[in-house]
């Protein structure tokens, strides 16, 4: 259920969409493109995919703009977003909760472009009092009080939890982490990144938070309350570096706390007010102010010790893997290796077997017409892809390798790709919904390289809603589930998701759940 925000709200709104409309032109200026006037969000769009076929690509904008891969992907996604929720805007209309929040983010990311690019001088600041700093100051220190007070009444036990936080992140960590906090404290040790994660990771959020943010009037921003929530805390993780880093909070960075924090704590709060938890949000935002300056200073020694947090929010915990598996580079290497070790044992036994036979008198017989062969490395002096991503500038990480994807960039891609880096279809999401058909046939001849555990469910899931919402199983979408989705396991559990849904559909013949038991049944005859 969508809301329509308040007078107030409209009025951010508008400043949002002016701020957008004055940097639209500043940044189309520095793409060649010269226009008099802004208008809404998807003209916006039309004229950087302009600029980026006249420049040649996205890497000659990325230069322009002096983003990386990873923050030009951000950039787009964000405003090919808010152009989603906002295709055209008249002044005086009527706003969404929603999609003031899509604006505020995108001026957020209009300001660390602006910060990038010293060639931009836009503005999106306004007038800030100090009573909205320290305010914003307690809802962040509130917000870390309520997810570690979440996180310890689900693992109520010390002990438990550090073993489990071991299982799931490694003994190093925990230790540091035990070192960094309080005494015998673990949580207190950990970044904010890391302790959100404790909350929004897929497992952890099924067993014990997700009844508890299941309201449907919040954070719904995204499709599914856990990504929305992932978001929100991702971007509440940037405000806090600010923070850190004794920078005062911008007029934006308190809007959007403003937005986030009624939506995550409002869930728990309820919650709370119903006996369903012991944490009480209310109670704790008063806490946060008692002791403010000290906290944040304590803060910063943690921060100096962890080495900074600035990695995005992971979407699940990726428990430390025993031994990595080498890439095909790596094997290379070792084979090539291995031969040459071959090469230098025959030399080396020729040499012992000509030395005895001189040595014994014996006559040498003639080996003119008889030779070894070498193996040489053929054409030593093409370009491997590493070194050409290396000359791109690009890190060979898995941060670009996504961004990649969800831009539709085939060239950085295959370069990837050929590198022998592995990739998981839970990547390809961004590239479904904008139906990106030349990416996702490029990674579909590289299935091998697929290495996602168990990647069905969500990818099945996905699929379904989006259906759902109107669109079409596409030939592209059945290519992928025909690739990964026919194992047995997975074509009985959707033929128990189909039944099901059959079954609902006899007991309440409504339209929705008619499309729905449709929908099970198309993804079933694909993979059956």
């Amino acid at each position: 259920m969508t809301h329509t925000a308040p007078a107030s709200t409209g009025e951010q709104f508008e400043k949002c969409i002016a701020v957008i409309r004055e940097a639209s032109i500043e940044i189309l200026l520095l793409l060649n493109a010269h226009f008099d006037e802004g208008k809404d969000p998807r003209w916006f769009l039309e004229q950087l995919d302009i600029a980026r076929l006249s420049m040649g690509g996205w890497g000659a904008v990325a230069k322009r703009l002096k983003l990386n891969d990873a923050e030009l992907t951000q950039f787009t996604l964000q405003l090919r977003h808010l152009q989603q929720l906002v295709p055209h805007y008249e002044s005086g209309q009527s706003v969404t909760e929603n999609q003031l929040i899509a604006a505020l983010r995108f001026v957020a990311a209009l300001e660390n472009l602006r910060a990038k690019q010293p060639l931009l001088s836009y503005n999106t600041l306004t007038k800030v009092s100090d009573a909205q700093q320290k305010h914003g100051l307690e809802q962040l220190r509130a917000l870390e009080m309520m997810i570690t007070s979440l996180v310890t009444q689900a693992w109520s036990d010390p002990d438990r939890l550090r073993n489990h936080l071991k299982v799931q992140f490694g003994a190093d960590r925990v230790r540091r982490w035990l070192r960094v906090g309080d005494r015998n404290d673990v949580l207190s040790g950990m970044r904010f990144s890391e302790l959100a994660l404790m909350l929004i990771d897929k497992k952890e959020f099924s067993q014990h938070y997700a009844r508890i943010f299941n309201d449907s009037s919040v954070l719904t921003l995204f499709l599914e309350t856990r990504k929305t929530l992932q978001t929100f805390l991702d971007d509440i993780r940037q405000i806090r570096a600010a923070a850190i880093a004794n920078q005062p909070l911008t007029s934006n960075q308190l809007s959007l706390l403003a937005s986030y924090y009624p939506q995550i704590t409002g869930p728990v709060q309820r919650a709370w007010e119903e006996g369903r938890t012991k944490t009480n949000p209310a109670a704790l935002l008063k806490e946060a102010g008692t002791g403010l300056d000290a906290f944040w200073e304590q803060a910063r020694k943690k921060d100096r010790a962890a080495g900074g947090d600035a990695m995005p929010i992971r979407d699940n915990i990726e428990p430390p893997a025993k031994r990595a598996a080498r890439n095909r580079e790596e094997r290379e290497v070792m084979l090539s290796g291995a031969l040459w070790g071959a090469v230098g044992v025959m030399v080396l036994l020729m040499v012992i077997g000509a030395f005895w036979m001189f040595t014994s008198g014996l006559s040498v017989p003639n080996t003119r017409g008889s030779g070894i062969t070498v193996p040489i490395a053929e054409d030593r002096h093409r370009t491997s892809p590493k070194e050409e991503l290396s000359n791109m500038g690009i890190p060979r990480d898995e941060n670009n390798f996504r961004s990649a994807i969800d831009r539709n960039d085939t060239k950085v891609v295959s370069m990837f790709l050929r590198t022998g880096m592995n990739w998981k279809l839970s990547w390809t999401e961004q590239a479904m919904e904008s139906d990106y058909h030349e990416v996702l046939d490029m990674l579909l001849r590289y299935r091998l390289q697929m290495d996602e555990n168990r990647p069905c469910r969500r990818f099945i899931t996905t699929l379904s809603h989006e259906m759902l919402a109107g669109k079409k199983l596409t030939s592209t979408a059945k290519n992928y589930l025909r690739a990964f989705c026919t194992l047995d396991p997975v074509v009985e559990r959707q033929r128990y998701e189909m039944e099901q849904a059959q079954l609902r559909y006899n007991a309440d013949p409504s339209d929705e759940n008619r499309k729905l038991a449709d929908i099970q049944s198309a993804i079933y005859d694909v993979i059956d």
